[in-house]
C-alpha cells in the first residue's frame, strides 16, 4: 500500500511524483506580464532590474531611527520601511498613560511633525521611496510626511511609497485598530481619494496577509482572507463614487514568504491569477494595471528561532528565495536575531547581503517564471488556487469580509490553524530546527540590542515644549474642523493636515476622531 502523501501548510497534498497526468486539460498559462498575470505582472521581470530591497527599521527616537536608515541607504537598501511603536500604531502621543513601557519599543515613536522631520532629516524624500507599516492612523502619518516633504521643497507629487492602511486585517489578525470596522472603513477611501488629487505617485495601501500568517494562517486563509479585504476595498471606493481603474493600480499587497518554498511559489502565482480576474470580472476594470497584483514580502519572522538564532540566516535565504522565484515587487528579510530582540546592525546588514546574494550572485534574474511549466508547482497553484476560491466564497455568504469580521468568522479561523500547528510542533509531527529535533544541551550567549527606557521621558519633555510652543487657539480651531468633517461627509484629510501643520499631535488628530467614530470592540468566537 503505498504511504500516504505529505501535506502542505494548506494541508493539501503535495505528491511524491508529478507527471504530465497532474496537468491533464489544462490550458497554459499566458506569458509573463499578459493577463491573468499568472507568471508575473511585467514582461521582463528582474532581468530588467532586481526587486526592490526594503529594511524594515525603526526604534526608540526618530534621531536614533535617522541613523539606522542613512546606514542601511549606506549598504545599498534601495527602499526604506518604516516600523512604529505601538502608541503610534494605536493613536497615542508618548506621553499618554496607556504608552507607558511602550515608547520606541517595537519601532520608532512619531508624535508630530517634528518627530518625522528628524526621522528623515538629510534623507531627500524626493529621491527614495519610503513604505510606512501603520494603519488605523495611516492617513495621520502619511501627512505628516507629506508636510516633511514640503519642508524639504518636494512637491507631492513626486513623493513615492506606500502607507499599509490595511485596517480591515487588524480586526482579523493583529490588533492595532482604534475605530469601528466602517468608519475605519471611510478613512480609507478619504485617504484613496486624498492621494488621488494631492499624492497620485503614493501606493494607498498595501493589503496584506502577512500578520494573518504570523497570526497562524496557513498559505490558503492568508490568500482567500487578504483578497477578501481587498475586494471589501475596492467595493467601498466604488460606492464612494470612485470609478475603478482610477484608483486601482494603486493598490498592493503585502504577503510573507515561508520556509516552504514549493508551495509558496504555488501561492504567488496563484494570488495573482485569482485577482486579476476579479477585478476584470467583478469590477470590470479595463486598465492592465488595475488587474496585477503587485506585491511586497517580507520572510517569515514566525518561523524564526530564539533557539540557535543564526540557523534563521538558512531560513532567511530560503524564504526570499522563495518570495523571488514567486516574483515579488519588493523584499524585506528578516535579521536572524529578530526572535530575540530587535535587530542589531550588524544582522539588519547581513539580512540585506542576503538579498544582494540572490541578486547579483545567482541566475534567478536571469529568466522570468522558470518555475513555469513544472508539473509539480503548477498542479500546487491550481490546486491552491481551489482552496482559496472555496474560503473566499464563504466569506461572501457571510456578507463579505466586514460582515465576517463583525461575526467573528476570520479570527477564529486563523486561530483554530494557530492552534492546530502549535499541537504538532509540541507532538513533534511538524520538526523546528532546534527547538523539537537537532538542539543544543546549552545555547550560545548573544548580546540583544536593547532600547533605552529613558526615552519615554525624552518623548515627553518634547511633546511638553511643543504644546508651549504652538499656537494653542489654532490648533484647537484646527481640531475642531477635522471633528465636524468627521460628523459628516467631507474628505477629512484636508483639515487633518491644516491640524498636523498647526502642530496637533498624533495622539489630539486620532482622540479627535475618537470622539466622533469611537473604538472598536473585538467579537470572540474561538
Amino acid at each position: 500500500m503505498p504511504p500516504e502523501p505529505r501535506r502542505s501548510e494548506s494541508g493539501l497534498p503535495i505528491e511524491p511524483v508529478y507527471g504530465p497526468e497532474s496537468l491533464a486539460g489544462r490550458t497554459p498559462d499566458a506569458g509573463p506580464g499578459e493577463y491573468p498575470f499568472t507568471r508575473g505582472v511585467y514582461p521582463t521581470m528582474y532581468t530588467g532590474r532586481p526587486w526592490t530591497m526594503r529594511q524594515y527599521a525603526g526604534f526608540g527616537t526618530a534621531a536614533e531611527s535617522n541613523a539606522r536608515y542613512r546606514r542601511l541607504i549606506a549598504d545599498g537598501t534601495t527602499g526604506l520601511s518604516v516600523a512604529f511603536d505601538l502608541p503610534t500604531q494605536m493613536g497615542y502621543d508618548s506621553d499618554a498613560p496607556l504608552a507607558a513601557g511602550e515608547v520606541g519599543k517595537v519601532g520608532v515613536a512619531v508624535d508630530s511633525v517634528e518627530d518625522m522631520a528628524v526621522l528623515f532629516d538629510g534623507i531627500p524624500l524626493g529621491g527614495v521611496s519610503t513604505s510606512m507599516t501603520i494603519n488605523a492612523p495611516a492617513a495621520v502619518l502619511l501627512l505628516l510626511y507629506q508636510l516633511v516633504g514640503e519642508a524639504q521643497g518636494v512637491p507631492p507629487a513626486a513623493l513615492t511609497g506606500t502607507v499599509q492602511n490595511d485596517v480591515l486585517k487588524e480586526y482579523v489578525a493583529r490588533g492595532t485598530y482604534i475605530f469601528p470596522p466602517r468608519p475605519s472603513l471611510r478613512l480609507v477611501a478619504d485617504l484613496f481619494r486624498y492621494c488621488r488629487a494631492e499624492v497620485p505617485r503614493w501606493n494607498t495601501i498595501s493589503i496584506s496577509g502577512y500578520h494573518m500568517a504570523e497570526a497562524g494562517a496557513d498559505p490558503a486563509q492568508e490568500i482567500a482572507f487578504t483578497l477578501a479585504d481587498g475586494i471589501e476595498y475596492v467595493r467601498t471606493a466604488v460606492a464612494a463614487g470612485m470609478a475603478v481603474d482610477d484608483f486601482a493600480p494603486r493598490l498592493s499587497f503585502f504577503f510573507v514568504a515561508r520556509s516552504t518554498l514549493l508551495e509558496e511559489v504555488a501561492k504567488f502565482r496563484a494570488a495573482r491569477r485569482i485577482w486579476a480576474r476579479v477585478m476584470r470580472e467583478e469590477f470590470g476594470a479595463r486598465d492592465p494595471r488595475s488587474q496585477m497584483l503587485r506585491f511586497h514580502t517580507q520572510t517569515a519572522g514566525v518561523q524564526l528561532t530564539a533557539q540557535q538564532p543564526e540557523v534563521n540566516l538558512v531560513r532567511v535565504t530560503v524564504q526570499a528565495l522563495a518570495a523571488v522565484l514567486g516574483g515579488t515587487q519588493s523584499l524585506h528579510t528578516n535579521s536572524f536575531d529578530e526572535a530575540i530582540a530587535l535587530p542589531t546592525e550588524k544582522a539588519a546588514r547581513l539580512a540585506l547581503r542576503t538579498q544582494q546574494v540572490l541578486a547579483y550572485e545567482t541566475d534567478v534574474t536571469a529568466t522570468v517564471d522558470p518555475f513555469a511549466g513544472s508539473w509539480a508547482v503548477e498542479r500546487m497553484t491550481d490546486d491552491l488556487e481551489e482552496a482559496v476560491l472555496a474560503l473566499m466564497a464563504r466569506i461572501e455568504e457571510l456578507g463579505g469580509a466586514v460582515a465576517a469580521i463583525e461575526q467573528g468568522h476570520q479570527k477564529a479561523e486563523i486561530e483554530r490553524t494557530a492552534y492546530r500547528l502549535q499541537q504538532e510542533q509540541e507532538a513533534g509531527t511538524r520538526t523546528v530546527v532546534g527547538v523539537n529535533r537537532f538542539r543544543l544541551d546549552a545555547e550560545e550567549p548573544y548580546e540583544p540590542l536593547r532600547v533605552d527606557p529613558a526615552i519615554e521621558q525624552q518623548q515627553a519633555r518634547r511633546l511638553a515644549r511643543l504644546r508651549a510652543e504652538r499656537d494653542g487657539p489654532a490648533v484647537s480651531r484646527a481640531l475642531d474642523g477635522l471633528r465636524r468633517a468627521a460628523e459628516g461627509t467631507d474628505n477629512v484629510l484636508y483639515p487633518m493636515k491644516e491640524a498636523l501643520a498647526a502642530r496637533a499631535t498624533v495622539g489630539e488628530v486620532c482622540d479627535a476622531l475618537r470622539a466622533v467614530w469611537g473604538t472598536h470592540t473585538p467579537v470572540e468566537r474561538f
